[in-house]
């Protein structure tokens, strides 16, 4: 009997390590090249978000919407990358409003069906981004043939449709979406958008209603940056409490984690966002950290917050890396990714899912916000598509 149950272990042994290097080898990663998504799935889920031409070659290059990410009009090669390391997706630009709701009554869904369609044949879980944003919304959304705003009536029609006629089309396909994004000032105040201009804060829980009408089977998300500051986090908090607790369904807060290094004084960011979860747990709902990356350059005037429209003139002294970062800032950014998983993993259970914003740092946002043209450092992956060794050391964390 001893020999027999020994026997049984070893071949049971033997196919649990035949399959687990199976499904390694097809996902991009073996032995110690695990990804950051196999090896936290038990904590929480993994994400990236993906441009157009990762998705297709763009070999015309007319796209007029290469707001970010734009390399090359062939990026394809990213994808093996993508499947390999994440396993949830979201499009950085093909599913905002001026884009696939350019004009009333007018959708364009081509960029973001090649997306979709694209994730779910390689098995991935796909995050829509975003149904109501102030920021890329189409023009003609909030006003009138005469160029008046419209009034809250038909903003009402307006936005159900929108969600509607968007929702319908990606159901069965798209898991969660962003339904609000970016509604609150830093101050926990609301942005007075013309949205905001129209129907005051009533916007955000009827965007939440016609989106669980539209799709009653989809997560939804509100989204912000700054989130780590104390008044915004309050300030959402406070405004979603009495709405969830009336019954709103809200699945997740959002927080898209767009951090400068040098903000981190004595772990004053990491602190923050340790607070911020905290917070958004009261609410009985988990957070979600949704645009992470960190830019190591210097921060001008003290400028925070992902606001893309603005801006400030390129000096030289601004953009100190061009040739490469010291062996210092590379062990600095070491330390705060470690730093900050260390606080993640103490609060996984309220985290559903740690997401990071544009792939590598060639086509990372930050090369050109808020200053257009340097050179950053900010994601997991370098310019070469190689994975950064600090990745390892997180991964290490939890083996």
């Amino acid at each position: 009997m001893k020999s027999s149950f020994k026997l049984l272990v070893i071949l049971s042994l033997v196919v649990f390590t035949s399959e687990t290097v199976s499904a390694q080898r097809r996902h991009g990663f073996t032995g110690a090249s695990l990804s950051l998504a196999e090896a936290y799935r038990d904590y929480w889920f993994t994400g990236v978000s993906v441009n157009q031409w990762q998705v297709a070659a763009d070999p015309t290059g007319t796209n007029e919407y290469d707001v970010t990410g734009f390399v090359s009009n062939d990026q394809t090669k990213d994808w093996p990358l993508i499947t390999g390391n994440f396993n949830w997706v979201v499009a950085e630009n093909c599913m905002k409003c001026e884009v696939i709701h350019p004009k009333e009554g007018v959708y364009d869904f081509t960029l973001a069906d090649q997306f979709v369609n694209k994730a779910k044949a390689a098995g991935m879980k796909v995050l829509g981004h975003a149904l109501i944003w102030h920021s890329q919304c189409a023009p003609w959304f909030h006003y009138d043939e005469n160029g008046n705003l419209v009034s809250p009536e038909v903003l009402k029609k307006r936005m159900r449709e929108h969600i509607f006629t968007i929702m319908s089309h990606f159901k069965g396909r798209v898991d969660a979406w962003d339904v609000v994004n970016e509604a609150f000032e830093d101050d926990g105040s609301p942005r007075q958008s013309l949205f905001y201009q129209i129907l005051g804060t009533d916007y955000i829980p009827l965007a939440f209603q016609y989106a669980h009408e539209a799709d009653p089977s989809a997560e939804l998300y509100y989204n912000d940056f700054s989130m780590n500051k104390p008044t915004k986090v309050e300030g959402v908090v406070r405004f979603f409490r009495p709405l969830i607790q009336q019954g709103l369904t809200v699945h997740a807060i959002g927080m898209q984690g767009h951090i400068i290094l040098e903000d981190n004084v004595d772990n004053q960011v990491i602190k923050q966002y340790e607070h911020s979860i905290a917070t958004i747990a009261s609410l009985g709902i988990p957070t979600a950290f949704t645009e992470l990356d960190l830019s190591v350059l210097p921060n001008p005037y003290g400028f925070s917050g992902a606001n893309i429209s603005d801006n400030f003139a390129y000096r030289p002294e601004m953009d100190p890396y061009k040739n490469g970062l010291t062996r210092d800032h590379e062990a600095k950014i070491d330390a705060f990714w470690v730093d900050f998983y260390q606080m993640l993993l103490r609060h996984h259970r309220d985290i559903q899912r740690v997401s990071y914003w544009c792939l590598n740092d060639a086509n990372s946002w930050r090369n050109d916000f808020p200053i257009k043209g340097r050179s950053d450092y900010a994601t997991l992956f370098d310019r070469q598509n190689q994975r950064k060794p600090f990745v390892d050391k997180l991964i290490k964390l939890v083996q």
